[in-house]
């Protein structure tokens, strides 16, 4: 992985809310819809819709559409991908 997308990633990573819902979807089998997020984060729909997509432009969650509702789950290569850099810095 190249130094720019580790960049890149860590600030994804920089914000307390995005680790909380990355956390949440950890202790669910590495999934989530949005509406579960608002509840988690008592925030409104805008501001988790802005999280996500920071999280989801970063490649460290990938977004499925389901009828009118988005999926998320995590990209567990990413994830691997970034920690075995970090490891080899």
């Amino acid at each position: 992985m190249e130094l720019k997308q580790v960049e890149k990633l860590s600030k994804a990573l920089s914000d307390v809310n995005r680790l909380k819902i990355l956390q949440f979807m950890q202790k669910n089998q590495g999934k989530v819809e949005c509406t579960h997020a608002c509840k988690l984060l008592d925030l409104a729909q805008p501001s988790i819709s802005h999280h996500i997509k920071k999280l989801v432009e970063a490649q460290l969650i990938n977004q499925h559409k389901i009828g009118r509702n988005y999926h998320y789950s995590l990209n567990h290569e990413v994830w691997d991908n970034y920690i075995l850099t970090l490891k080899n810095l």
